[in-house]
């Protein structure tokens, strides 16, 4: 959606997908650039405005786009008829800047398709039940497109943008990196938490809570792009997964990333969880976290939270030193979070070590480790990123 050309090559492919049979619904974002422009403009007027008239500001980005592509699909000789989030009716909770879906009124929609409308709506936003417009948070098209396909019982959700699929890794990052062909969404979920850029997280999450089949796809090519399926159970399942054999699926990394550590906090219960009780209450996201052994009736921790939220952070854990009696605490933002994901890790003994023999031997310090059953996670000098991301796509075979 980022010119008057690229709207009407978005209108050329709704009316081709409609003309081959299928129901259409287009849930599209802003113009490219426009949210940060309506950003810009809001800071110029206020050094601390509101959140809710943020969300009133950003939801005319997607305004303007969807009255766009409707005339653009009008054009074509086509029917269009564009839906605001209201509209819709997707009914959110009260949290302006990153509201979450509740219910969503489809009918609207249902009564437009059958009709032989193509169905244009704004993603990215919703309204409450005091009728207050509310966002979704950055990449919220993406949640409002998976969330419509849920409503809809759709047979899948195409999301289309800049690339043309989801890869083993960053291509920026490695050459080798190699396109997926078919992923779960559990997978899925992980690696785009983890700091892959091309699902917004909540909204695989999502798909993942309501069996909705995701394909990623170019938004300038005709070919097919990757598959984001839905758990599946079994030998078969795991054939059409694409995951038969498979341990290691993708590599992410996580450049925006800070390790906070307080030094000699008393080892006694309790003191943890008074440590991370304001950050909870600021709603900082903390990470990864490690807790040394005790030594003279003292421990070191380490965690992890987003940069930006760094130097916040480090306040409110200043603010308690005097009560919880530690001796200091240190940030280090030039950190960075390597992660590999693998269904196949439940499964394969051996996963951690081979992961951590190849950083080893390539000369990468761990500073801190995070695993699940599907995920390893290392905490590492940012200035080895690339490196490590390297080594691990390397140590698992991911370009085959």
């Amino acid at each position: 959606m980022g010119s008057v050309e690229r709207i009407q090559n978005v209108a050329r492919r709704a009316v081709a997908t409609q003309q081959a049979g299928h129901h259409v619904v287009v849930v599209v974002s802003a113009m490219a650039g426009e949210t940060d422009r309506l950003l810009r403009l809001a800071n110029e007027i206020s050094t601390k405005p509101a959140d809710r008239e943020i969300d009133v500001l950003l939801a005319t980005g997607e305004q303007v786009s969807i009255a766009l592509l409707a005339l653009a699909i009008a054009e074509l000789g086509c029917e269009a008829q564009s839906f605001l989030g209201h509209q819709v009716q997707i009914l959110t909770d009260g949290v302006h800047g990153s509201a979450r879906i509740q219910t969503i009124d489809a009918s609207p929609v249902e009564q437009a398709l059958q009709r032989g409308a193509i169905v244009v709506i704004a993603g990215f936003q919703g309204v409450d039940e005091r009728g207050n417009i509310t966002t979704l948070g950055r990449g919220g098209s993406d949640l409002s497109a998976v969330a419509m396909a849920a409503a809809l019982k759709a047979d899948s959700c195409e999301i289309y943008s800049d690339v043309d699929g989801i890869y083993t890794t960053d291509p920026n990052l490695y050459a080798k990196a190699r396109k997926i062909e078919r992923i779960s969404c559990e997978e899925m979920l992980e690696l785009a938490s983890l700091g892959a850029k091309v699902l917004q997280a909540r909204s695989v999450e999502f798909a993942l809570k309501f069996g909705v089949t995701l394909h990623c796809r170019s938004s300038f090519s005709q070919g097919e792009g990757s598959w984001v399926v839905p758990e599946t159970h079994g030998e078969e399942g795991m054939q059409r997964a694409g995951m038969e054999g498979a341990v290691v699926t993708g590599i992410a990394c996580d450049r925006q990333t800070a390790k906070i550590t307080v030094q000699n906090l008393p080892d006694r219960p309790g003191a943890v969880a008074a440590l991370f009780q304001p950050l909870a209450a600021d709603q900082i996201n903390v990470d990864v976290i490690i807790q040394n052994a005790p030594r003279d009736g003292r421990t070191d921790v380490s965690f992890t939270v987003p940069r930006a939220q760094a130097d916040r952070a480090v306040a409110l854990v200043r603010d308690l030193q005097a009560t919880l009696r530690f001796d200091a605490v240190d940030c280090d933002k030039l950190v960075a979070k390597v992660s590999a994901v693998g269904a196949g890790m439940r499964s394969q003994p051996g996963v951690a070590l081979r992961a951590f023999d190849a950083l080893g031997k390539a000369g990468v310090n761990i500073l801190l480790i995070s695993t699940s059953e599907i995920k390893i996670s290392c905490v590492v000098e940012d200035r080895h990123t690339a490196l490590a991301v390297q080594v691990l796509h390397d140590a698992f075979s991911l370009e085959k």
